[in-house]
Formats: C-alpha cells, structure tokens, sequence
C-alpha cells in the first residue's frame, strides 16, 4: 500500500480566462474544482495507475467537507484528521496564456493532532510505502516529516520525501529512499546547482552523503536527472510537447515513480516512466489517466548518462 501525507491539503479551483487583467473584471469559460494537495495528487495518479493507496492528512470546516466528498468521489482511499478549528484552504489557479496561482494558507495544526497521524502510521510495515509531500505549514515545527519517517523506521516502509528547506534537511539524516528535489530547492540545500546534467547530479550527491539514498530533480519541462544511491547518475531530456497546464506534473512523477518501484524496473526504465507521466501530466486538463502516461511514454527517449 502507498500511504501519501498531506498536511494542508486543498480544493483547487481551477479556472481558464483569455486575458487575466487585474483591477478589471475577467469572466472565465471553464471551471473545475477538483480535490488537491502534492500528496493528495499523488495518490491521485497512483490510483490511476492501479496502484494502492490511502491519503492522509487533516481536513477542517465545510471546505474540508467538500474535499472528503469530492475525494470520495475519485475512489482513492482516505483517512483525514478532522480539526476542529479553521478550514480546508481553496487554491485558486488562473490559466490565461499562463498560469497564476492563488494558494490560501490553510488551517492551524495542533501539536495533538500530529501527534494523531502519526499513531495511524502503526499499521504500515513490510513493502508499504510512506510519502510525505509538500511543504510545512507555518506552525508545524520543521522536524515534523523527520518524526513521521522516525516512527515507521525499521519496519521496512520505503520512504519518499518532497518538500524542501528545513523540513528536507531535517529529513536527510532519516535516509529516505527517494526524495525529490526541484532545481530551486538543490540550490538553496547546496548553494547553487550547475544546470548542466552532471553538475546537478554532483549537487545531488552532496544530499545523499548526508543521507538521502535515490534522487530525482524533475527540471521543470518535464525532463529530470535520476540520482541513484548505487550506479551512474542518468539524465532525460523533455519531450517535445506543448504543455495544457503545470498542475500535478512533479506529483504525477513522483507516482510514476512508485509504480516503476512497485513493478521492479531498473533505475533508467524507472526514470524513464516516472518522466512520461510528468509529460501526461502536462498534456492534461487536471491529472493523467493510465491511458495518458502511457501515450507519454511512447514517445519518451531512453536515459543517458549524465555528461
């Protein structure tokens, strides 16, 4: 089972325009609310994929409400906190040409209530996987993902971490199999990553020596540099494609990921499946269908390795 953590999970309202134009009035011609959240998205794409999964995390107030039964909806297994303070943020992302998001901040998380999540935790062991995405919100102590891997350690639950700042150094020394940073998040952890493929795979190794075991640095365009704990770091360009959205495309990899680990492929046919289903993401209105990533991968390239 892939158990993902979602601490501030979202409804996101995704709405299309011709021309954002602040300070005038803008109609749309397409909305969409869908159930968010990296960790959320994740399960999601699993899902999607057949893989099991269960989501995690805290829901809050009548927006939490709708998340539950918009989630219930896409029939991904859930088991959300529910505070009793606050709400369920609403994300609000406007496609004009590009992309402008609007990402509220969510409700207060209460020491006890970690505490809660973290005793659910129990249950995993042997083949399950744990993985804790996106950021902390603003009163959650930084070391709170380090706890949460901590509690299932030595149970043999495969772990990934995608986060960033404190929250990932904090991490590191817990020794995740897989923690997926962006180009931005290896530039603040090493003080400037090269962005040549081997000098983003040297960056990398800097994080494994303090304890992260396989990396993936998506690059943005859907392309991305696989790190492995043991073997030669390996790089794969971008499709050639033209993006519909950015929504999901890191989550839907990450899941891709975890079905390339679930079936035992090596490291470049894994990286090779996690990055078409980043391509199926972006060529998608919300996230990818099976039927998507796998178009996406008939047109994905084989790895090389970094030069």
């Amino acid at each position: 089972m892939i158990y993902t953590v979602t601490l501030n999970p979202s409804l996101d309202y995704l709405v299309r325009t011709d021309a954002l134009r602040p300070g005038a009035l803008c109609r749309t011609h397409d909305e969409t609310l869908y159930p968010g959240g990296k960790g959320v998205n994740v399960s999601l794409v699993c899902a999607a994929l057949g893989l099991p999964t269960r989501a995690l995390g805290f829901i809050a107030g009548r927006t939490g409400a709708m998340f539950a039964s918009l989630l219930a909806e896409t029939g991904v297994e859930y088991d959300f906190c529910r505070l009793e303070q606050g709400m369920t943020r609403i994300n609000v992302k406007v496609s004009a040409h590009e992309q402008t998001e609007l990402n509220a901040a969510g409700p207060a998380i209460p020491a006890a209530a970690i505490k809660r999540l973290a005793a659910t935790l129990d249950t995993l062991g042997e083949g399950d996987w744990l993985v804790l995405s996106g950021s902390l919100p603003a009163d959650v102590p930084a070391d709170t993902y380090a706890r949460l891997l901590d509690r299932v350690r030595g149970r043999g639950v495969q772990t990934l971490v995608d986060t960033s700042g404190d929250a990932l150094k904090n991490a590191l020394p817990c020794a995740p199999d897989l923690i997926k940073p962006s180009l931005q998040v290896l530039d603040e952890l090493v003080g400037g990553a090269p962005r040549t493929p081997a000098g983003i795979a040297a960056c990398a190794r800097e994080l494994q020596r303090a304890g992260a075991q396989d990396i993936l640095i998506p690059l943005g365009d859907g392309g991305a540099v696989l790190v492995p704990a043991s073997g030669d770091a390996l790089y794969l360009p971008a499709a050639p494609v033209e993006p519909v959205q950015p929504v999901g495309m890191n989550d839907s990899m990450a899941a891709g990921w975890l079905y390339a680990k679930a079936h035992h492929f090596s490291a470049p046919d894994a990286l090779r499946f996690a990055a078409a289903a980043g391509t199926a993401a972006m060529l998608s209105a919300w996230l990818p269908d099976r039927h998507a990533v796998e178009s996406a991968l008939a047109r994905t390239e084989q790895p090389r390795p970094c030069q």
